[in-house]
């Protein structure tokens, strides 16, 4: 089978596209299919956090696209700048993953903590979309552990 040994941005068109979840895009060495059917395995260095829109290089030099799949979701909407960051602390105090933006925060349908943001004052919106979260806070990308 070959393999992806490397992730690159490339803007070429790809051989291939593997659509992942955000938990399937935590890899390092797993045998994958594109959507197309082209089979390969990835087999990096170390677990690498895949995000949308990076290539995988192959060995014999074609690459395949990543794409974040659409997943079940809440985007939490507060009242003003400083709700939005009391709500994000309660996020972040239950080290849940999160996306950022200016006006709201995206995160994971969870029923739990849909209620918690609910009776915090926040509306929640349910989407499906892709899920691109923070990284960790020591490194770059999802981060398990950490040395203090």
């Amino acid at each position: 089978m070959i393999r992806a040994t490397h992730v690159s941005q490339r803007h070429e068109s790809p051989s291939g596209i593997v659509t992942l979840s955000y938990d399937d895009r935590f890899r390092r060495r797993i045998a994958l299919t594109c959507d197309n059917g082209l089979a390969f395995l990835l087999d990096l260095p170390q677990a690498t956090e895949l995000r949308d829109g990076d290539d995988l290089l192959l060995e014999d030099g074609r690459h395949i696209r990543v794409k974040a799949a659409p997943e079940r979701l809440m985007k939490a909407t507060a009242r003003d700048k400083h709700h939005l960051i009391r709500t994000a602390w309660h996020i972040g105090n239950r080290h849940l993953p999160c996306e950022i933006h200016p006006d709201h925060l995206i995160l994971r349908h969870d029923h739990v903590i849909a209620e918690m943001l609910v009776k915090l004052g926040t509306d929640v919106e349910f989407l499906d979309a892709p899920f691109n979260p923070e990284g960790g806070a020591y490194g770059q990308g999802r981060t398990h552990s950490h040395e203090h």
